[in-house]
């Protein structure tokens, strides 16, 4: 047996790359289907499309038919076609006794929906704006504007969460028909009374068409407030000319001189005390300001023990308000999802008719308060409103938002409580029991 061996410094023989196993490489078949499938697939989605836009214009088209049957004719119609298609692989004639009864009872109701009635309907309701538990009265006027005299018609009118039914009689051409109705105004709201749609069909309701004649017509219903004395005498009393802690160039309240620098204003150069110095002067002031009230209301159901307490913080807020507005003190006014129009009395009542509690997605108070100050100036009083299950430290919290010169003040409503005034941290809570109490809390506060 020979032994070969590499003589010394001869150079190694070159490694041949390995040679790639036929597993290895891509499969001509793999990639001819893995092309079909993307072609099927596009396809499919391409014609998925083109369906559903030819399903969107059958339905368009279709509507004026499809829309006349309400759900209880097309459950009838379903259950026809069901007992039409049984009757007819089973051979049972009951079954098609069935359907054929069905059936006809949708086509007996056809004549029932045609005819067309010219209207014009009015509804009034009179006061526009009441208080929660003031009566409120509508009026539906009906004008029959045809040449000839309307077929008895009926008429829908939703009031709220409710719906009002009346019966038109034949009205003679160019006369008009009138319905009083009442509106619930127990609770603090805003009612759409509308739209009025007169409504043909049958006695079992298999087809329905409505028509439209007015538009909605909305009902304020206010929260209920307390009358406050003048703010002079209260917390919310005018801050005009109190003097701050900041320095500026322009006020009233003179402070001190200091050395000029480039870009001061001339008119404030002191040339007394520059002529006897030797260098120009100018004036420092005191700022003063005039009062910016922020009023907030923490609307998370979580804070509030009941409903009936969440009514009472909406009137707290609505009373004071309202007042600030009366006194011409600037006001701002938010809470967690609404920033309420403050130009009159009026038209504050007319959004805290539409305050709503919130069952989730509520912010802590602090950022509530920081989101309702990003368009305002800064607040020389502060007040935030809300319920008796608030943490105290939500309110403590709100302190840090703004610097000393803002004063804090919460209301707490809490229903039935005895009312009373206590200091928390820098804060002052004040703690509503019943809004008959709210003016001698307000006298009573000083911040």
């Amino acid at each position: 047996m020979t032994l070969e061996t590499e003589a010394p410094g001869a150079p190694a023989p070159a490694s041949r790359p390995p040679t790639p196993s036929p597993a290895a490489a891509p499969s001509q078949a793999r990639l001819a289907l893995r092309s079909v499938r993307r072609s099927i697939a596009a396809s499919a989605g391409s014609g998925g499309a083109r369906l559903r836009r030819a399903g969107a214009a059958v339905a368009a088209f279709t509507a004026p038919v499809t829309g006349v049957i309400s759900p209880v004719g097309w459950l009838v119609l379903a259950g026809s076609a069901v007992a039409l298609a049984l009757a007819w692989g089973l051979g049972w004639i009951e079954l098609a006794f069935v359907g054929a009864t069905l059936l006809a009872a949708l086509l007996v109701a056809v004549p029932f929906v045609f005819g067309r009635m010219r209207y014009r309907v009015e509804i009034e309701l009179q006061p526009r704006r009441v208080v929660a538990g003031e009566r409120a009265l509508g009026r539906l006027v009906v004008h029959n504007v045809a040449d000839a005299a309307s077929v008895p018609s009926q008429l829908e009118l939703p009031v709220g969460r409710g719906l009002a039914e009346f019966v038109i009689p034949s009205i003679p051409a160019g006369g008009e028909h009138e319905e009083l109705f009442a509106v619930p105004t127990q609770r603090r709201a805003v009612i759409v009374a509308g739209p009025a749609a007169s409504v043909r069909g049958d006695q079992l309701g298999l087809l329905r068409r409505e028509v439209r004649w007015t538009e909605p017509v909305e009902l304020f219903v206010h929260p209920v407030t307390a009358r406050l004395r003048p703010s002079a005498a209260g917390l919310v009393r005018d801050l005009e000319g109190e003097v701050t802690k900041t320095i500026t160039n322009n006020d009233i309240s003179f402070h001190a001189l200091r050395a000029y620098e480039p870009g001061d204003a001339l008119r404030n150069v002191h040339w007394r005390t520059s002529a006897r110095t030797g260098q120009l002067m100018v004036r420092q002031y005191e700022e003063t300001r005039r009062s910016q009230l922020l009023l907030v209301q923490a609307t998370s159901a979580a804070h509030y023990a009941s409903d009936d307490e969440f009514e009472l913080a909406v009137s707290v807020l609505a009373s004071i308000g309202v007042q600030v507005i009366r006194d011409a003190t600037r006001l701002a006014t938010a809470t967690d999802r609404l920033r309420l129009n403050t130009a009159t009395p009026t038209a504050l009542l007319d959004d805290t008719s539409r305050i709503e509690s919130l069952a989730q997605g509520a912010a802590p108070v602090r950022d509530l308060v920081r989101e309702a100050a990003k368009r305002v100036p800064v607040p020389s009083v502060l007040i935030v409103v809300g319920g008796s299950r608030a943490p105290l430290a939500e309110f403590r919290a709100v302190e840090t938002v703004f610097g000393s010169d803002t004063q804090v003040i919460v209301f707490r409503a809490e229903l039935g409580a005895a009312s009373r005034i206590t200091r928390v941290g820098e804060s002052t809570v004040v703690t509503v029991g019943s809004l008959d109490e709210l003016p001698r809390l307000v006298r009573r506060v000083r911040p």
